[in-house]
């Protein structure tokens, strides 16, 4: 019944900001937007009825009355109280929104040579951009990519054109506040990157309240042909934040696409991440790193649709699990009929530091064609007693030892991380994650 309130509460928001936004703007994603909340209101929020689901339960964080419809009544907030959230060692174009709501003051933006701005912005200077590709990547049947689609106001729009190359990062990031409440927000992000073009880009959701705040952000990634696309996304939040973040990329021939997924904190966080290879030769890199604690859940989900010949993809999740946490790892690699050539790779692999922490690990291959060369695996282990007993009688205090240890295993999926300022980053996090020092020199 929880789930039924939050969405009738749901729905009935959804027709008081339809009459708010009677605006021209808005009328190419209009029908779209409603089809999307009949959708939502047709099926409802996923439960662990749902094989997709099975091991996520949603319940505990669908209890809350949370705020739907964002107000510009949010306190301002000043750079130097969120500075360290952002890649301050270098400079960043950056597009920051504060309970789903554009922060021009935080932001730093462009359309000389390349467009880094908002979707709301986008709906009324490339009305024919999001036309031709608003909510066509994204998986519309899924409950909750229908919820964000009828209920998507702002996030960021990026744009490349063809041979275009981004002069430096960029920085998505959403902040929530309130003293008051609860907050909901639902972002949504577009990427069009031409032909030729390259872009490296960098998100992250912060919860700046103790209130608990669920995030249900949408992003879908275009890379034209030869492009390349360097995507990464910091999950460090607090434990009464919840995120559950869904990413597909669509890949013309000879494109370069890279997903890094880096969790180390969030009470509930469900990462869906589905790649679409159109065309030949198509390279697609996902990595992942889940660092948790008690009373912290991370569900990796992913899906690579091989569809044509002679392209490549590369998988590799690394878990480190403490306390009661749990961690689900559900990866599915399709080889089509003509997909053939085709060379995938999927691995996660996985250490429990407590008799209490778990994960459900299913790596998954369907192959339908018969030249491939294909590879899967799972593990799930402790820590390499005898590697520990090496390094302890070197003089290593053990607490450093065993995160020595965790740090070498998990970091060869930080090797595709292309800024250097962005791995220093993700180094120390983690060393704050393992409660040592790591003292590393990159």
């Amino acid at each position: 019944r929880i789930m039924e309130q939050l969405k009738d509460k749901l729905v009935s928001s959804f027709m008081v900001m339809e009459n708010e936004l009677d605006n021209p703007d808005w009328a190419p994603v209009f029908d779209i937007r409603q089809k999307a909340m009949d959708h939502f209101e047709a099926k409802g929020f996923p439960t662990k009825k749902d094989e997709e689901w099975k091991y996520t339960n949603l319940k505990p964080i669908l209890k809350f009355d949370y705020k739907l419809i964002p107000n510009r009544d949010h306190e301002d907030i000043e750079f130097k109280d969120v500075k360290r959230f952002f890649l301050h060692d270098i400079d960043t174009y950056r597009i920051v929104f504060i309970n789903g709501i554009y922060s021009s003051w935080l932001s730093q933006t462009t359309h000389h040579g390349f467009d880094v701005c908002t979707f709301s912005s986008a709906l009324h200077r490339f009305k024919d951009h999001i036309s031709k590709h608003f909510a066509k990547y994204a998986d519309g049947e899924e409950s909750m990519v229908a919820l964000n689609t009828a209920f998507a106001r702002d996030g960021a729009f990026i744009h490349v054109p063809k041979n275009a190359v981004v002069n430096k990062p960029i920085e998505i990031v959403f902040f929530t506040t309130g003293e008051a409440s609860e907050v909901m927000t639902q972002p949504r992000n577009l990427v069009l990157v031409e032909e030729g073009g390259q872009v490296q880009i960098i998100e992250r959701h912060r919860s700046l309240t103790d209130h608990a705040v669920l995030t249900n952000s949408v992003t879908e990634i275009v890379a034209e042909q030869n492009a390349r696309v360097d995507f990464y996304k910091v999950q460090n939040d607090n434990n009464t934040a919840s995120l559950i973040d869904h990413t597909s990329v669509s890949q013309a021939k000879d494109s370069y696409v890279n997903v890094g997924t880096f969790s180390f904190g969030g009470k509930l966080v469900r990462n869906t991440l589905n790649f679409s290879s159109n065309g030949e030769n198509t390279e697609s890199h996902m990595d992942g790193i889940t660092i948790i604690g008690d009373g912290q859940h991370v569900d990796n989900h992913t899906r690579v649709d091989h569809k044509m010949p002679n392209c490549y993809s590369r998988e590799l999740y690394k878990g480190i699990y403490d306390g009661n946490a749990h961690g689900v790892f559900n990866g599915k690699v399709i080889v089509h009929l003509d997909a053939q050539k085709t060379n995938a790779f999927q691995s996660n692999n996985n250490i429990l530091l407590s008799d209490k922490a778990s994960i459900d690990t299913k790596p998954q291959l369907e192959i339908f064609a018969d030249d491939v060369k294909c590879s899967h695996g799972c593990t799930v282990g402790q820590l390499d007693e005898e590697a520990l007993f090496y390094l302890r009688s070197r003089g290593i205090p053990e607490a450093k030892a065993k995160a020595l240890l965790m740090y070498a295993f998990s970091a060869d999926a930080l090797n595709y991380v292309k800024i250097p300022e962005l791995k220093i980053r993700l180094n120390r996090i983690m060393g704050q994650k393992l409660n040592v020092d790591l003292d590393l020199e990159l």
